[in-house]
């Protein structure tokens, strides 16, 4: 048999094999006219109620995003000097702490009555940041733990960031070099590779490790000759001997 024949008889049977399932499909399809329908329906309802939901989280996420502005304004409220008294025209804070207690509350706010959506991890992060400022470390590892493993890879490396500021000032210096090891190796817009070399390196410093931090802040010159942290990293260098 000629290849040619063999040919047309595999293409015969391709389109023999392919009508037959095609009718077979329109036989199921008259058979199962109203199950269609309805099933249309239910997929219509589907999307609707998906449309809704996504409509809704909008309008939730643009609510929170509101709060979530007050609340940092919040914390970046001048100070009054010690001893002066407010001003009604001018909001202040007598204290940091008095000012870390109140954007807490703000965003725990947003968390508690935003939890589902983008804005209620910003505002997560600035709680573990606000815990962190208050001493009170547990519930400030707990949250930032939470945000370091969000999907928004520069919000988790801010988040990872604060975290090992966390362990390094409370003696976890392990932990904390393995995190600045991490955003070294993958850095994000938030969190550069220098910004998490120059912590590193802080860090090495202030655990009585000077080698690992020459190193470091060596490294640092090396990788950003006639930079301001090349000129940064000298300093420091100055300061190990």
């Amino acid at each position: 048999m000629r290849a040619e024949t063999r040919h047309q008889l595999k293409q015969d049977r391709f389109s023999r094999a392919t009508f037959g399932a095609a009718e077979a499909t329109v036989h199921w399809t008259v058979e199962h006219k109203t199950k269609l329908t309805v099933g249309v329906v239910v997929l219509g309802v589907v999307l609707a109620v998906a449309f809704g939901g996504w409509y809704y989280l909008n309008q939730q996420d643009q609510q929170a995003s509101v709060q979530l502005n007050q609340a940092v304004r919040t914390l970046d409220t001048p100070l009054r000097a010690a001893g002066a008294p407010p001003e009604p025209d001018s909001p202040s804070f007598a204290s940091a702490r008095e000012r870390a207690t109140e954007a807490r509350k703000q965003f725990q706010a947003i968390l508690d009555k935003y939890p589902h959506t983008r804005t209620s991890e910003f505002a997560q992060y600035f709680l573990g940041l606000t815990a962190s400022q208050l001493g009170e470390n547990a519930a400030a590892e707990r949250e930032l733990k939470s945000v370091a493993s969000s999907h928004n890879e520069d919000l988790g490396a801010l988040a990872k960031l604060a975290l090992a500021a966390v362990y390094r000032n409370t003696n976890r210096t392990k932990e904390a070099i393995d995190i600045y090891n991490q955003l070294i190796a993958k850095p994000t817009r938030s969190v550069g590779k220098v910004a998490a070399q120059m912590e590193l390196a802080a860090t090495y410093q202030s655990s009585q490790q000077p080698a690992e931090a020459k190193r470091t802040y060596e490294q640092i010159q090396k990788e950003n000759p006639a930079s301001e942290v090349a000129q940064l990293a000298t300093q420091k260098l100055q300061e190990l001997k």
